[in-house]
């Protein structure tokens, strides 16, 4: 087949379960099966757009791929959602930037005319699959580790804001000023409440809204005394090293459970799924920086930007996941951004980062604030280890 020019890629729709915090006593998503979560938002999307047969595939971002999160669940959750057998579904891995990846995946399959239609999100169950239950090799072979400069991200996150001269306080304050940016955040149209032992969860959990400066400057730092920091030193000689670390438990993002689904297709699926887009992808990118940094979704959101045909200062909504509190602060200062729009209702250290579901959560966001505001674009971007970024640039239509 030859193409000489790609479909514009829509979103119809995006929605996304609340995040639910991980807890030793058992969250209260612990109980549900990751093919379950995602099965979840598969029959909302069929009630929205009762077209599941159009559906050519289902692509779910996960980060840590073992246990339940292992043996395909996007294919399962088709199963378990009963939709048409003929839907197929597969599994993306970019550790944080998984979602990401997912749903800009299906937009270019969708773009050279190989898919009409693609579900592309992500799932994270923490609470069945923790961070690290795949005893993933970078993270347990110390040789492989120093040659590809694999470290606790904490440590990333206290150099990148080192670099920066990020100070102790002005990480402090953004965490307060994003449980406080939650705790005021508008029903969101994309949540999916799932039921409970105890009832139902409709919202997000996490969010403490009173947090003070003063009790976040009482917490112990994390990664100050971490031994990896001789790693950073070998691999990276010229980064300092705060002489006391800087990140702490508030401003590191919560550990919780959650899935997300964006509905991408062509032009011509409106009319199958009965409803018009909601936004165009317009921009996307995968960059890579020497790890240990976290310093990738600077680069990535330049170069979405850049295909998007756009500047920072187009932007109406753009969603940094605080993978750290350094990372919007970071983006901010890079980009020359409006504070006001960033993770204008917080972020995760608030509500949590879901790893492989956030792709598609703060898509989700950025939609509804742009209906919400009547704004025109928005920026997606996420950091991960290794020193991997994504970014995706949406045009409302």
């Amino acid at each position: 087949m030859t193409r000489t020019q790609l479909d514009p890629v829509y979103i119809y729709d995006a929605l996304r379960l609340p995040r639910a915090r991980v807890r030793r006593t058992g969250g209260t998503l612990a109980g549900r099966t990751p093919v379950e979560l995602v099965g979840r938002l598969l029959t909302a999307l069929a009630a929205r757009s009762p077209a599941p047969e159009v559906v050519d595939d289902v692509l779910l971002g996960i980060s840590t791929v073992t246990g339940e999160h292992a043996g395909n669940p996007a294919r399962a959750a088709v199963q378990w959602a009963d939709w048409p057998d003929t839907v197929p579904g597969g599994v993306v891995s970019r550790l944080c930037c998984s979602g990401l990846d997912a749903i800009e995946s299906a937009a270019a399959r969708v773009a050279s005319g190989a898919a009409n239609v693609i579900v592309a999100g992500g799932v994270e169950s923490m609470s069945r699959v923790p961070m690290f239950a795949d005893s993933p090799a970078i993270a347990v072979d110390p040789e492989l580790g120093e040659r590809t400069g694999f470290v606790t991200i904490g440590v990333s996150a206290d150099l990148t804001a080192a670099r920066y001269g990020f100070t102790r306080e002005s990480l402090d304050a953004y965490a307060v000023q994003s449980h406080r940016r939650a705790a005021a955040a508008p029903a969101a149209p994309s949540m999916v409440s799932v039921p409970t032992d105890g009832g139902e969860l409709a919202s997000d959990e996490g969010i403490r809204p009173g947090v003070t400066l003063d009790e976040l400057a009482a917490l112990p730092a994390l990664f100050g005394d971490d031994p990896a920091w001789e790693r950073v030193a070998r691999r990276l000689p010229d980064s300092p090293r705060p002489a006391a670390g800087l990140h702490t438990v508030a401003t590191a993002p919560q550990l919780v459970d959650g899935a997300s689904a964006v509905l991408i297709g062509n032009p011509a699926a409106s009319a199958a799924l009965g409803r018009p887009p909601r936004a165009e992808i317009v921009g996307t990118a995968q960059t890579a920086v020497r790890s240990p940094l976290l310093t990738a979704p600077v680069e990535a959101s330049r170069r979405a930007l850049g295909r998007a045909g756009i500047t920072a200062a187009d932007l109406d909504v753009v969603e940094v996941n605080e993978s750290f509190a350094v990372t919007p602060l970071m983006m901010i200062e890079e980009l020359d951004l409006d504070p006001a729009r960033v993770n204008p209702h917080g972020g995760a250290l608030a509500v949590g980062h879901p790893l492989g579901a956030t792709g598609g959560i703060l898509v989700a966001h950025a939609l509804d604030q742009l209906e919400r505001t009547g704004g025109e674009h928005a920026l997606v971007t996420i950091p991960a280890a290794l020193g991997l970024g994504a970014a995706i640039v949406l045009r409302r239509v």
